[in-house]
């Protein structure tokens, strides 16, 4: 069979893009298995980081309030008078040391890891 005849390009040509059809549907498969079923879980994970986080900071906003009304009426210098604002920056102090402890907290070098399997 030579060139000029018709029939060996087109088998050549319907095998080439047999090929190419595989070769693309493959590609398809491996994208979904390696990408949408990981940005599932990443999904919930971050939902329930974002729902842990919202109430977690309420929780503390709640906390350094009721401290400042806890020092404000027992300490009755710091609600009245030249030493009012006191109370204010017990309160930060004590905000920036719960921040300060929360972030020390955090492991930097896990952050990207799965976690391990319990058996």
């Amino acid at each position: 069979m030579s060139d000029t005849d018709g029939n060996v390009p087109t088998q050549r040509s319907t095998k080439e893009r047999a090929s190419i059809e595989d070769l693309i549907e493959t590609l398809k498969a491996y994208a979904r298995q390696e990408l949408v079923g990981p940005l599932k879980g990443a999904g919930q994970w971050i939902a329930f980081g974002v729902a842990g986080a919202f109430v977690l900071g309420l929780g503390l906003l709640y906390l350094v309030l009721g401290l400042l009304r806890l020092i404000q009426a027992e300490w009755t210098r710091s609600s009245t008078g030249s030493l009012s604002w006191l109370a204010y920056l017990l309160v930060f102090v004590v905000t920036v040391a719960l921040l300060a402890f929360t972030l020390s907290r955090i492991k930097k070098s896990t952050l990207g890891n799965e976690p391990l399997p319990k058996d």
